[in-house]
């Protein structure tokens, strides 16, 4: 009898089990995809801004030390930036010089997530980025970064 109840729990578990699982990696595979438009095409490779405006939290700020304080960087401030690079130069980078992102781990709790992922160019690490995220109603956006640099 109670190798009957324990097969009928375990029945129902399973089912449970890979539901959650399968979720977890759409929202993986959502938060690639935010991180890449909005932020490695778009501001890293001179790419569809407003998918940038879509992907970042207006409250956005990139975090930074420079001698011993803290700096920020807000998310308009990025976009103005990006904005005037398009200007003096429209045309996204030749591919040996676009940068590419690695996703290194990403970490799901409820609807807070956080990203390590390695930015490269010409196959040389030049960033450590670890992004944070939050899911809102109209999906994951980036809401803040801090980073190393190994330039």
């Amino acid at each position: 009898m109670k190798k009957n109840v324990i097969s009928v729990f375990l029945a129902f578990l399973f089912p449970v089990l890979m539901f959650a699982q399968d979720n977890q990696n759409e929202e993986k595979e959502a938060i690639k995809i935010v991180i890449q438009t909005a932020y490695v095409d778009g501001l890293q490779n001179n790419g569809d801004l407003t998918k940038t405006e879509q992907g970042f939290h207006p409250g956005f700020n990139l975090l930074g030390v420079n001698h011993n304080g803290l700096t920020k960087f807000p998310i308009y401030s990025w976009i103005e930036y990006a904005k005037n690079k398009q200007k003096e130069n429209p045309e996204p980078p030749a591919e040996n010089e676009k940068v590419s992102c690695e996703f290194v781990m990403i970490d799901i709790t409820d609807k807070a997530a956080v990203a390590k992922i390695e930015l490269l160019k010409d196959s040389k690490k030049i960033f450590t980025d670890y992004l944070s995220l939050y899911k809102f109603n109209e999906g994951w956006r980036i809401v803040s970064k801090i980073y190393a640099n190994h330039r």
